[in-house]
């Protein structure tokens, strides 16, 4: 398309190469692509030069990037476009104080005082409020009442506030609120030494600590022109299917439990166990921190933890199949998991749902099959075949994406053995006035990191997203015409990230 740039997946390249149109050939463009089956990437703001720069990263089945410069505010894109502009609209006015006028629900996405410390577009007083300080979305009529969760949930559980409208039990509105652990990241990723970004990256989000510090080591390796050995690439894609697997299959064994089924809840926790056992054996802790490295690993994997990986997988497949079987074949699980927090695939196209949220809904996108990095190139795609969009769909697509996960490492540990080199992290020296894009299918979707050097070439912007950032729409949106008392088991069938989102 003219004026967007083609790029690749890890590709640095300088920054004077990103096409800037003015505002009203950005929207147009934009405009154009998301309503041709196109999804946002990265949308955001930076200063430049004392300049307001908006950057869009955009995918359909290429990456591409455009940019344009705006003055303190500009016409909303959610209003006049595509809702898949509706959160990182809200995270730009957050961010630098820009204004997206007449966007339809203008909300503190984190709720922290902007970048540029200017006046704040939401009226607030952040010295003195709270997160979820605001006059919340409200339902009229005399049968309705308004339901309050959280932000303090019972048992361990991230801070986050539910606000229901309601008829008796059936749910019109659901609107979540977040921001209670932002802790500022994206800024810290630009004032720390270099050294301590993988260790920053594996905390975004802690059940995603190798999809979040992959994406940063492999856009700090292409900055500094680093290439990554083969063996290591095998290494690092075993280390995320493993991630993929502990958690998918903790969440089967949680909705087990929402819906009063102990047994296959107690086996999958067990099961869980076992693979946060191996990332154990491959990493030396049950989360795989410190693992992957700018220029490759941390820790070799030699024979014997191939061979343990490998008995591993034998012993447990079996197991994970009969309690699987054990689960869907319930008839009282398929009474509660059927039509249940249903998302049809219009919606989660409209929203821009990634992940299994989104292929359970029909949207057939997995950054391992549309943008392979690491040792994903040569590796087969899984295709879902539960794809209706309720609970029993992201269910489905969590047990096959297990199989797949698993099938996926031996095919990975038979060609373990390939040379690699052990690495330390060390400063690295970064290409001057540059920009590269990563991304990875954590465990819960696309998780893509954006970072732009300055002339000196340290990190001047560095943009973090998690999946979460799309999907909680989708789970607000899931409630919808449902009872009050599916909730649970919708939050725990999408399960996304509090501190992913609040960064």
């Amino acid at each position: 398309m003219d004026n967007l740039l083609q790029i690749n997946n890890g590709q640095a390249l300088k920054r004077s190469t990103i096409p800037r149109v003015p505002f009203a050939r950005f929207a147009e463009l934009l405009d154009a692509f998301v309503k041709n089956d196109g999804f946002i990437v990265q949308f955001f703001a930076l200063v430049e030069d004392g300049r307001n720069i908006l950057l869009a990263v955009v995918r359909n089945t290429k990456l591409y990037v455009l940019s344009t410069e705006v003055g303190e505010n500009f016409p909303s894109l959610t209003a006049s476009s595509s809702e898949k502009f509706h959160m990182f609209e809200r995270e730009i006015a957050e961010q630098y104080g820009i204004t997206p006028v007449d966007h339809p629900w203008l909300r503190m996405v984190r709720y922290h005082a902007n970048y540029r410390q200017v006046a704040d577009v939401f009226g607030n007083n952040y010295e003195e409020d709270i997160p979820g300080n605001y006059q919340y979305f409200q339902v009229e009529g005399e049968s309705i009442h308004e339901v309050a969760v959280g932000p303090v949930h019972a048992g361990i559980i991230e801070p986050g506030h539910f606000r229901f409208q309601c008829a008796g039990e059936e749910v019109f509105s659901l609107e979540i609120q977040l921001g209670y652990q932002h802790r500022g990241i994206e800024k810290m990723l630009t004032q720390v030494p270099m050294k301590r970004l993988p260790i920053l990256c594996e905390g975004i989000a802690g059940d995603t600590s190798i999809g979040h510090n992959l994406c940063c080591c492999q856009a700090l390796e292409a900055l500094a022109g680093l290439s990554v050995d083969p063996g290591a690439q095998i290494v690092r894609s075993i280390a995320l299917e493993l991630e993929r697997l502990a958690n998918h299959i903790g969440d089967l064994g949680a909705l087990s439990g929402d819906v009063a089924f102990n047994p296959p809840a107690a086996y999958f926790g067990r099961l869980r166990g076992e693979f946060l056992n191996l990332l154990q054996v491959l990493s030396g802790n049950r989360f795989g921190k410190s693992l992957v490295l700018p220029g490759g690993i941390s820790q070799l994997m030699g024979e014997q933890q191939v061979k343990m990986i490998e008995d591993k997988l034998k012993e447990i497949e079996p197991e994970i199949s009969h309690v699987c079987d054990l689960l869907f074949t319930a008839h009282t699980v398929q009474a509660r998991f059927e039509h249940t927090g249903t998302v049809a695939k219009k919606m989660a196209e409209d929203l821009g749902l990634v992940g299994y949220s989104g292929r359970a809904s029909g949207i057939e996108y997995d950054a391992r099959v549309a943008f392979p990095t690491e040792a994903y190139g040569l590796l087969h795609a899984n295709r879902n075949e539960m794809v209706n969009g309720d609970v029993y769909s992201r269910a489905t697509v969590r047990r096959e994406e297990i199989m797949h996960s698993m099938h996926l490492i031996r095919i990975l540990l038979n060609r373990a053995g390939e040379a690699c080199a052990k690495m330390t992290m060390s400063e690295l020296t970064l290409e001057p006035e540059s920009f590269v894009v990563t991304i990875n299918e954590g465990w819960r979707g696309e998780v893509s990191h954006c970072l732009l050097t300055d002339k000196a070439g340290r990190i001047e912007r560095y943009k973090v997203k998690d999946p979460s950032f799309h999907n909680w729409t989708g789970l607000a949106m899931s409630l919808r015409n449902q009872e009050i008392s599916d909730f649970p088991l919708c939050n725990k069938s999408f399960n996304l990230s509090y501190c992913g989102f609040d960064l």
